[in-house]
């Protein structure tokens, strides 16, 4: 697939258990930035009334770099004098591109957020998926097309798997 049509589609719902210093409850202004590269950053809209337990429901659609390995998302307050990263989370790429599901399948995935010490502060809940350009999607065959003459083309390459039974034939 070309590094273009990778276009990742990823939903912030919620966070859960948010604290300032690691000790204090969050008591608004929380939003969250994702990050797929040092220049490709994307951030929600700022929660004014969740405090610890934000909700977002706000859909991101973002450019996903073919290198990328992992997605970044911190969570913030906004502060009277400065903004304060609250907890990062790095969610690899592999849990919501490649393997057994298909390119477009949509994840829900939650993360534990760690603070700048590295401690627990929170869990953000997200949803990912990658959508597929027309380009990149594949093309499918219809039945018309396998058929050759009224009847089946069989010119294909036939692979066999030999099967082993445990019954033994008798002989009369």
């Amino acid at each position: 697939m070309e590094a273009a049509s990778r276009v990742m589609e990823i939903t912030v719902i919620s966070c859960e258990g948010l604290r300032v210093n690691s000790r204090k409850p969050v008591k608004k202004n929380a939003y969250v930035v994702v990050r797929t590269d040092s220049k490709n950053s994307e951030m929600t809209r700022v929660d004014t009334e969740g405090g610890s337990f934000s909700t977002w429901n706000q859909k991101l659609v973002m450019n996903l770099p073919a290198q990328a390995r992992f997605v970044t998302v911190e969570v913030h307050c906004k502060g009277s004098s400065a903004d304060r990263v609250i907890g990062t989370a790095r969610v690899p790429v592999s849990d919501f591109s490649g393997g057994l599901t298909p390119e477009s399948y949509l994840h829900f995935l939650s993360y534990r957020l760690r603070d700048e010490k590295g401690e627990r502060n929170g869990i953000v809940n997200l949803s990912v998926r990658m959508k597929v350009s027309v380009m990149a999607a594949p093309q499918q065959r219809t039945w018309p097309e396998t058929m050759v003459g009224g009847g089946w083309d069989c010119s294909g390459v036939v692979v066999g798997v030999p099967v082993h039974s445990s019954y033994r034939t008798v002989q009369v």
